[in-house]
């Protein structure tokens, strides 16, 4: 692990390692997958680049022989985005759904086999799906939605949090913060987290209390209430809310070196050994190196609030008398080469340096090796130093944890985790982290009182094995076992023999929406003719994927002289339905046609869904939404009974141009704890409602891993625009054929009012996705060859 290397690679991307390693060896645990990206961009170590990497935890025993063949925890390193390019957070948006499309991929084969060790044949599927962070988040919920699995979430640092303290600092607009930070996306991908969610992981309290109740779709006191009811057996109407629970961070012990006694005196354990390297690295700063050593390990961001430590060190005399500080910013060649934001918290660092003339009283060095962090800390203690840690806020608190592990006592912000983290530890003082008198008096008082400073170094060796991983394990399987079983419906080999869908090569989805009726009847025409081969008739099957009800497709179809049975399956309801055409007889007669809806499907998409406590809701909601003229007001929007089915919800709009944005409505929705889909379709004459895990690119997952179809191989025809789930019908693994021209209708204001621009979710210059004007059969046959499907 390169730590410190950018923002990126900070504590959270070690205590998730470290998790892995430790939860793989826990007893009852077989196997443990970290999903993360494949790097194989040229200034990048190779091992970035392979595709899986085994984790050896130091922490148990874990032997293969014992278990199997694939037991253990694995690091899986997933392709998706720019092959050779190294991104930051911030712009893995736009590839999510095709990290999650082969993470898919991924857990279909491992679950079968595993199923041949361990489960006489049948898959063995993953217990829970756990996002850490937001981007993983949102991935983990498509995961468990395609799956049918339960989903965990860990949010590590929350965007509203974020936005919120970058606002306070009055630097940037927020504008300019969702610019730099992709910030709205990052706080949709975490309401949509809460959503999908059975249990959240957080490290505090406080996280609960003051983080996570800012968003939507949590709030404490309805949260309780709900729990209540659960309890009680009562009625909730239709309302789910996330359990939230609090499991303190756990830290490698492995490293830890019993090489002073309680007093912080070097034990004497024969012949003198050398140094560690990293000593003479920090010692050769300083003009008097037996001062005790304050000592600050962050990452040069402004959330870490270095600057107002080097104040408070540089303007108190008495401390700078008393005491050396040591800086470990991460590692780094040049600042010129650096981050912005990275460069100009160093900048500011080294200015104050010059400013204070700290010169000979503080280090910065430029490098240092993971292996040689708690090296570090035990040149702290040996000096009988102190851990500082000021952040405006801390999410996590892992250092605190590892100072204390070394031995040494600690100066932390009174903000976050380190609040719980000291009731447990006692092992320190916490202050104001935007007083700088405050810190300074803190860490003189703590290394200036010797009872003091031995009090709480002995304090927290005494307490630090509550925050062991195998405590933390032990606490986090605990919850896991409460998740209600679920899982995926796979198709047995003889019910596979018997679906077309099986068998084909190519499926060509069609889910144009922005063109009127007698268009979408020509384009399905023409994808038809452009996709049929003479040499092999049966290679390409076709899916119908759209927001109208089945009994509207018959309609639309028989009316334009075409059979419903040419068709593999129909995704039908925005998502919520997928029907089977079949027919008796010898020939395919319209009249002899039958569907079949998939009941696996229904299962796998109830999960949360709000139903008749859901429905009463909207439809009051409705009556609100009105049109006013002087002292008329109309309503807008009407239950639509007729187009309606158990999993979609389906309301009339009279007039598009009065409909509140989407947003707004999927915004209440979550504050009254309904956790579902809703979307305008049919050129926003339409609302549709739908359970969380239902959409049309969630269907396209679904028959993969109901059917075995293979993602690459799926062609998907789109318009210019179309319903509001427009944008997940781009990303992913299959490839996207945009049809161009005046037969699209204009894209109305339900793609104009988005939290975020279309760029921050979708790759438009991916090379899954081909644009062609037209939309006959020569222009969609041109596009087809472009991506390898055969055509006459």
């Amino acid at each position: 692990m390169e730590l410190g290397r950018d923002s990126d690679t900070g504590g959270q991307v070690k205590y998730v390692v470290e998790f892995a390693k430790a939860l793989s060896s826990s007893p009852g645990v077989y196997r443990v997958d970290l999903l993360t990206r494949q790097i194989l961009a040229p200034n990048f170590d190779r091992s970035y680049g392979e595709p899986a990497e085994m984790l050896v935890s130091t922490t148990f025993k874990n032997s293969k022989h014992e278990k199997g063949e694939n037991s253990g925890g694995y690091i899986i390193r997933i392709p998706f985005g720019p092959k050779d390019k190294y991104l930051a957070k911030e712009h893995l948006w736009p590839f999510i759904q095709e990290f999650v499309d082969g993470a898919l991929s991924h857990i279909v084969r491992m679950s079968k086999t595993i199923g041949e060790e361990i489960g006489c044949g049948h898959p063995v599927w993953p217990a829970v799906i756990h996002g850490h962070y937001a981007s993983a988040g949102i991935a983990a919920a498509l995961l468990s939605g395609a799956l049918n699995l339960p989903m965990a979430f860990t949010g590590h640092f929350l965007g509203k949090d974020k936005l919120e303290g970058l606002l306070k600092q009055g630097r940037q607009s927020r504008e300019q913060i969702n610019m730099t930070y992709k910030i709205m996306r990052r706080i949709e991908a975490e309401e949509l987290s809460l959503d999908a969610s059975e249990i959240v992981i957080a490290s505090t309290r406080q996280e609960i209390e003051e983080q996570w109740n800012l968003y939507d779709g949590f709030e404490v006191i309805l949260a309780r209430k709900l729990r209540a009811r659960v309890k009680r057996g009562a009625n909730c109407y239709g309302r789910f809310m996330p359990r939230m629970v609090i499991i303190p961070p756990g830290v490698e012990f492995g490293h830890i070196i019993h090489d002073f006694d309680m007093d912080g005196e070097e034990e004497n354990h024969g012949p003198a050994s050398e140094d560690p390297p990293i000593w003479s690295q920090i010692m050769r700063f300083f003009t008097n190196p037996r001062k005790p050593m304050i000592l600050a390990v962050a990452r040069p961001y402004p959330e870490k609030n270095i600057t107002t430590l080097v104040k408070a060190f540089g303007e108190c005399r008495p401390l700078r008398e008393l005491a050396n500080l040591t800086l470990i910013m991460g590692n780094r060649e040049a600042i010129s080469k650096m981050h912005n934001t990275s460069a100009s918290v160093l900048t500011s660092v080294l200015t104050l340096i010059d400013e204070y003339d700290l010169y000979g009283q503080v280090a910065y060095p430029k490098h240092h090796k993971h292996s040689e962090v708690p090296d570090i800390y035990r040149l702290a203690t040996r000096t009988k130093g102190a851990f500082v840690n000021v952040a405006y806020f801390e999410q996590f608190g892992v250092t605190l944890i590892e100072a204390a592990m070394n031995g040494l006592p600690i100066i932390a912000t009174k903000n976050g985790a380190p609040v719980e983290i000291h009731q447990v530890l006692n092992n320190g003082l916490l202050v104001d982290p935007h007083d700088q008198n405050a810190i300074a008096d803190a860490l003189y008082k703590l290394l200036s009182e010797k009872q003091l400073w031995s009090r709480c170094r002995e304090n927290g060796l005494k307490n630090i094995h509550q925050f062991s991983w195998p405590e933390h394990c032990k606490n986090h399987l605990s919850r896991i076992l409460t998740l209600g079983p679920r899982s995926p419906a796979i198709g047995s080999k003889e019910e596979r023999s018997k679906a077309p869908i099986s068998g084909r090569k190519h499926i060509i989805v069609i889910s144009v929406d922005s063109v009127n009726k007698e268009d979408l009847v020509r384009i399905i025409r023409n994808a038809i003719e452009a996709a049929h081969t003479e040499s092999v008739p049966a290679s390409t099957g076709f899916v119908l994927s759209t927001s109208l009800t089945i009994s509207e497709i018959c309609s639309l179809l028989v009316s334009a002289g075409m059979h419903p049975a040419g068709f593999d399956a129909f995704i039908c309801n925005s998502g919520s339905s997928i029907y089977y055409p079949s027919y008796s007889g010898d020939t395919p007669s319209n009249s002899k046609v039958t569907h079949t809806i998939d009941q696996n499907h229904q299962s796998h998409i109830e999960y949360r869904w709000g139903g008749e406590g859901l429905r009463k809701y909207l439809v009051k909601w409705a009556t609100s939404v009105v049109e006013r003229k002087g002292r008329i007001e109309r309503q807008m929007i009407f239950e639509d009974s007729e187009h309606s089915s158990t999993y979609c919800l389906a309301f009339k709009v009279v007039n598009p141009n009065h409909l509140p944005p989407l947003k707004e409505l999927r915004k209440l929705m979550r504050i009254q704890s309904l956790r579902c889909n809703a979307l305008y379709n049919h050129s926003a004459t339409r609302l549709s409602v739908t359970p969380i895990h239902a959409s049309r690119s969630q269907a396209i997952r679904y028959l993969f891993i109901r059917w075995g179809i293979e993602l690459p191989n799926v062609v998907v025809l789109v318009g210019e625009s179309g319903d509001s789930d427009y944008e997940e019908l781009l990303g992913g693994l299959h490839r996207t054929i945009i049809l161009k021209g005046d037969f699209n209708i204009p894209a109305n204001r339900i793609h104009t009012v988005r939290r975020y621009p279309l760029q921050d979710v979708v790759a438009l210059d991916s090379s899954n996705i081909i644009e062609v004007e037209g939309c006959t059969t020569n222009d969609i046959k041109s596009a087809l060859r472009q991506i390898g499907v055969p055509t006459q």
